[in-house]
């Protein structure tokens, strides 16, 4: 444990850094004496003085990891070890890290940015060997400053300006095939309920079905796109237009979204496959493997998520001129196609 400052409490990295007005980062850099980084003399003297005003001393722990010799990778995110199947990006980490003799330090800060720093600041007393950074969904997020001089791998999410490394779903891929899983039965007149939010999924997927539908030679028919709230009930709305647009089969966005649209063709005395074919995107298997009859999906790589961007952490995976890594999305194929 930390050595007591003169108020008897425990003075660790963050007391130091409020004291000295610099980042934890800094403060871990400077009493570990890191090489390579670019402190300014100011800060380092600020440092230093708020470590002797406080009495911190780094503990046996960090001086044994102080050159760098730590076997721990941290992870950090907002809900995904309370949301089952984005659960699985922690399994991912958790076994890549193993694999090459690390022990992965889990955060789930449920998206509070106080829980999120003081789980940041824990890790960088620990000298991790680099942060993953997550989110239970793909979108944009604001990076903490407190990761800046630290090797971080955005999961799952990203930053428009950044240039960490970016570890995420083809969204593209995952579209292209869905449709393709159609095609290859049959259909021809496809119809999409894409989701109503502006995300990555949203383009991405519309892409994809674009994009194999064109490999196909079938036109690209824009009536047959219809903007869909992301769950039950807009897949339920979504049944009559389906109906009135004649689609022999549907690409939904999400698995909510079919499983709304069950219920609806269900009261139209619709029958999946027989009188419309229904493919899923997510393969939240509580939805997907229990609709009846099963749902054909598109699963979300959350496991190779977490796996690949402990590879990228580590410097295993080719180097990327984009920064980016797309993670293959892989069809899941049930009675509902």
């Amino acid at each position: 444990m930390p050595e007591h400052g003169r108020s008897g409490s425990a003075v660790t990295m963050r007391d130091v850094a409020k004291a000295a007005g610099v980042s934890v980062a800094t403060v871990s850099h400077v009493v570990n004496d890191k090489q390579g980084v670019r402190i300014g003399e100011d800060a380092r003297r600020r440092v230093h003085e708020a470590v002797a005003e406080l009495g911190y001393r780094p503990n046996a722990l960090a001086k044994t990891l102080s050159r760098g010799t730590s076997r721990f990778i941290g992870l950090v995110s907002d809900a995904i070890a309370t949301t089952p199947f984005a659960g699985q990006i922690i399994h991912g980490a958790q076994d890549e890290a193993w694999k090459h003799g690390y022990v992965l330090l889990v955060a789930d800060t449920d998206g509070n940015r106080a829980a999120e720093d003081e789980a940041i600041a824990m890790m960088l007393e620990h000298q991790v060997q680099g942060v993953l950074y997550s989110s239970w969904y793909h979108h944009e997020v604001t990076v903490p400053p407190a990761l800046e001089n630290t090797d971080t791998v955005l999961v799952d999410c990203y930053a428009s300006r950044s240039e960490l490394p970016t570890v995420v779903p083809d969204e593209e891929q995952g579209g292209r095939v869905a449709t393709e899983e159609l095609l290859s039965a049959g259909h021809r007149r496809i119809a999409f309920l894409n989701t109503t939010t502006p995300s990555p999924a949203q383009t991405g997927r519309l892409a994809g079905y674009r994009a194999a539908l064109e490999a196909a030679g079938v036109d690209f028919d824009p009536e047959l796109v219809f903007p869909t709230a992301p769950d039950q009930q807009g897949g339920y709305a979504a049944a009559p237009l389906l109906l009135a647009a004649d689609a022999t089969a549907v690409f939904c966005h999400n698995d909510r979204v079919a499983m709304g649209l069950y219920d609806g063709l269900r009261e139209h005395g619709i029958r999946i496959p027989d009188d419309i074919a229904v493919m899923g995107f997510d393969n939240q298997d509580v939805i997907s493997a229990h609709l009846r009859p099963p749902l054909s999906t598109v699963a979300l790589p959350h496991y190779d998520l977490g796996a690949v961007a402990v590879r990228v952490l580590l410097g295993l995976e080719p180097a990327k001129d984009t920064h980016q890594y797309l993670v293959r999305c892989p069809p899941v194929v049930r009675q509902s196609t």
